[in-house]
């Protein structure tokens, strides 16, 4: 199927950062759940509280996604997954700004892999605050669509994660802190809440924790270490899933000039889940 008509496809949307959303997320984090005042930057990554996905029941998918078509193309592949994203900082979003989003669609591509078809669906988002000409905030969102898995299909090899880190947070991602983050975000995808969806259906062993919040937990580890400390550029790409079978641990290690910092998520046995790099000025 060609998918190039989508490409170039766009849609806006506006929202308000409202300060509630803020608060949530921080009790989500096991920070303090304390409303915050107009003017308080956002953390990075916290955008995602924002411009919710509102699709009416009607149109809701069986994987718990909207229905294929629309801005996004209908791939007819039955997994989705969030493979990675790449951020610029621009400006601090803040609570009270009116914003508006931007999305487009840059890039389709079908390719063979291990598993069978993969399509990569690479989206930009481009968001401003208001009345503003200039970009507060880009996004590049890499979303990858996949067949559903054959029982002959071998996991792919592992790799392990660094073994040298100067921080690291276990994290133990319980359903109540999944369900938390689909709630916040207002993400229907069964695979994080259903275990009998995402077990019987996708073939995963259990949950699957979110891929945003693993990669919200990366910066919230570098924020509770650097509080002074300004995220301008961030990318994290997904290497293995993560479930609520096990506890798992975010790590980072400072570059030696300490204007950047290596991110990672690693299962409970050392294999990489997450790879992220953060630009800092401090």
């Amino acid at each position: 199927m060609d998918f190039s008509e989508w490409i170039g496809r766009s849609e806006e949307a506006s929202d308000t950062v409202s300060p509630t959303p803020y608060a949530a997320l921080a009790a989500t984090l096991d920070r303090a759940a304390e409303r915050p005042p107009a003017g308080t930057a956002l953390p990075p990554l916290w955008h995602w509280l924002y411009f919710l996905p509102l699709h009416r029941q009607s149109e809701i998918g069986p994987d718990g996604h909207a229905k294929r078509g629309g801005f996004l193309p209908p791939v007819p592949l039955p997994r989705r997954m969030w493979a990675g994203s790449q951020f610029q900082f621009h400006a601090p979003l803040r609570v009270g700004d009116a914003i508006t989003r931007v999305s487009t669609i840059e890039d389709v591509t079908e390719k063979s892999g291990r598993t069978g078809r993969l399509v990569f669906v690479k989206v930009r988002h481009e968001i401003r605050r208001g009345g503003e000409t200039s970009i507060a905030l880009t996004e590049f969102h890499d979303i990858v669509y996949r067949e559903a898995p054959k029982p002959d299909d071998a996991a792919p090899p592992p790799k392990m994660a660094p073994s040298a880190f100067a921080w690291e947070r276990r994290w133990v991602p319980d359903d109540v802190l999944l369900f938390r983050y689909s709630a916040l975000t207002f993400n229907g995808h069964r695979i994080h809440y259903d275990r009998r969806y995402v077990t019987q259906v996708e073939g995963y062993p259990g949950l699957v924790v979110h891929g945003p919040l693993i990669a919200t937990l990366l910066l919230d580890l570098l924020r509770h270490r650097w509080p002074d400390a300004s995220v301008t550029r961030y990318e994290f790409r997904a290497v293995r899933p993560l479930f609520d079978t096990e506890p798992f641990f975010v790590c980072g290690e400072p570059r030696a000039d300490g204007s950047s910092v290596r991110l990672w998520a690693r299962s409970r046995d050392g294999f990489l889940a997450m790879d992220a790099t953060a630009v800092v000025t401090r």
